[in-house]
């Protein structure tokens, strides 16, 4: 045998030696495929729907949705670095957006985190969650109209754990604004939002939310603006949106934005991945959206979805939600209303792969394209892919 007992003296020494060296290149290897490599991580979205509908940001017909690519890894032992791009067609263009670029600190003292750089704005439920995690096929229409489904911004932001018995955190950001409106402003948004949780009993569990946005440089529509009777109609100078039909920018902002949202989950003694039930809602209130706009010319919406897994591959949904919002026409507004409601069946056959089918109906007043909707949809992840949060 290599290894005998009674070998002299100066071949077991060399025998030890060899040993710890191989042992540290074992570890230095284990060491550079984490911390050195970074994780990668792919989402593919692809879909066929009927209809594009009102505030629509997907097209008719078949189509690749929005598919991410994700790189991220520890930059030493306080910060941690994460890009997102996102592919995804529009008018029969690629586009490719920089979703996320930024730096976060780790392990600093009284459960401080700091992040800077590119990031999804932690205003409301929904927003700081990256697309393919939804439940449905779409976001809610007030996410859609407020936000262009996810609004995300150049800034800083900060969160803080408080010691209580009780989940506490609170959060402020300070962006840049520009996604949200055009203005002079170098920081044109702040954001502040606090949220509770906890548990009331092994398998059940909940969450309550509070948001507020205040946008310094909300655009003020051209005086000259034409009306409904007119041909040119200006909106709120912020992107080249179509208030009416399909669109993948901002629609409509005000200077003062007000969230409040709750999440109730429920699954038996504990074990999501058998059975889950998810209730979840949102009401978003947009105040003063410009210099002309009186106490009645507010942007405000509201959803509310239930979500149940019977199965660990099966899942069914419904999602009902109401918006009314002003459009800005010269010095005055036009009121427009939307009811839209959606159902869904999912087969996730794993963690990383989901097939959708969904059904929405849509009712309303001053949105051109309101239409029922049929969206079959598959989400395909791959790589590195962290859990997703409450």
């Amino acid at each position: 045998m290599i290894f005998q007992r009674n070998a002299p003296r100066t071949v077991r020494v060399a025998r030890t030696t060899l040993i710890g060296a191989v042992s540290v290149l074992i570890c230095v290897g284990e060491l550079s495929a984490t911390e050195f490599n970074p994780n990668i991580s792919v989402v593919l979205d692809g879909r066929y729907q009927q209809n594009e509908g009102a505030l629509g940001h997907s097209e008719s017909g078949f189509a690749v949705g929005h598919n991410e690519l994700t790189l991220s890894a520890p930059v030493d032992d306080l910060f941690v670095g994460r890009l997102t791009t996102v592919l995804e067609d529009h008018e029969g263009e690629t586009e490719v957006n920089l979703e996320e670029a930024f730096v976060q600190t780790v392990g600093l003292s009284y459960n401080l985190t700091a992040r800077g750089g590119r990031f999804l704005s932690q205003f409301g439920y929904l927003n700081s969650r990256h697309t393919h995690s939804d439940h449905f096929s779409s976001r809610p229409a007030v996410y859609r109209a407020l936000f262009g489904s996810h609004y995300y911004d150049d800034g800083v932001q900060l969160n803080l754990l408080l010691p209580t018995p009780l989940y506490w955190q609170v959060g402020v950001e300070a962006l840049n604004g520009d996604r949200l409106s055009e203005g002079n402003e170098d920081v044109g948004v702040f954001t502040a939002r606090s949220e509770w949780g906890g548990d009331l009993s092994v398998g059940s569990s909940w969450q309550l939310g509070v948001s507020y946005l205040h946008n310094r440089q909300t655009a003020v529509p051209d005086e000259a603006g034409a009306d409904h009777s007119g041909h040119d109609h200006t909106d709120q100078a912020h992107g080249d949106h179509d208030h009416a039909g399909h669109s993948h920018s901002i629609a409509y902002t005000g200077k003062h934005t007000y969230g409040v949202d709750l999440v109730w989950k429920w699954s038996p003694e504990g074990n999501v991945r058998q059975q889950q039930v998810v209730i979840s809602g949102e009401y978003i209130r947009a105040t003063d959206p410009n210099e002309y706009a009186s106490d009645d010319d507010i942007h405000e919406g509201w959803y509310a979805s239930a979500v149940y897994r019977f199965t660990p591959q099966w899942s069914i949904g419904a999602r009902y939600g109401e918006l009314d919002v002003s459009q800005p026409h010269g010095d005055h507004f036009h009121d427009q209303a939307l009811e839209e409601a959606d159902f869904m069946v999912a087969y996730q056959h794993s963690h990383f792969s989901t097939l959708r089918l969904q059904f929405s109906h849509q009712d309303g007043e001053g949105f051109e394209n309101t239409d029922d909707t049929l969206v079959l949809q598959y989400v395909m992840s791959f790589g590195d892919h962290g859990a997703h949060e409450f």
